[in-house]
């Protein structure tokens, strides 16, 4: 089987250190060392963030993005722009009415930097947003009722031609992520 190019985005205020992304990491390293996975800090002012995923994906088109919160939201832009497929792991389908609430100033971890979240950034996401899904097939949704971040009600109308997976409980975290990796694989035809 040819190698494949799998992109794991993470959320708001999160990284490639995350607990998600380290168990995704972990889980294609010991059971498909084969592909390549990419697990990019993603900067937290939207147009360099876009930037620095249209560079990568261009490099080598993806075959499967997995995207965590506004990391879905990403991942269904980009799903959009390449044709490829996508699991959503509690995404954010609104992020620029959400992060109105986040305006302000924080510290990204990994890059070692602040960062501030500007009222201008939000119509930066807004223009990101896909207005509607060209392949709802090519998208499956995972989604915990229990997430405190964001109604997964959203996503629920949203995505509702696509592949969805709710599971009563839970929270925004997607609490027993490992327990769906091999769904994930297989959905993305990684196998």
């Amino acid at each position: 089987m040819t190698a494949k190019h799998i992109v794991y985005l993470h959320g708001f205020a999160s990284s490639s250190q995350s607990e998600k992304a380290v168990l995704v990491r972990d889980y294609f390293q010991q059971h498909l060392p084969q592909h390549q996975l990419s697990v990019p800090d993603l900067p937290y002012t939207p147009a360099e963030a876009w930037q620095e995923l249209q560079q990568l994906c261009l490099q080598r088109r993806p075959d499967l993005l997995i995207g965590s919160s506004l990391g879905g939201f990403l991942a269904t832009a980009l799903a959009e722009q390449f044709g490829c497929r996508a699991v959503l792991i509690n995404p954010a389908v609104r992020p620029h009415l959400l992060l109105q609430q986040h305006l302000g100033r924080y510290y990204h971890p990994v890059r070692m930097q602040h960062y501030e979240v500007q009222a201008e950034h939000l119509p930066q996401l807004e223009a990101l947003q896909a207005r509607q899904l060209r392949q709802p097939a090519h998208y499956l949704v995972l989604l915990q009722s229990g997430d405190e971040v964001l109604d997964y009600r959203q996503a629920l109308d949203f995505y509702q031609q696509c592949q969805l997976d709710v599971q009563e409980g839970g929270d925004h975290s997607y609490q027993n992520l490992q327990s769906r990796l091999a769904d994930i694989v297989n959905f993305g035809q990684l196998a």
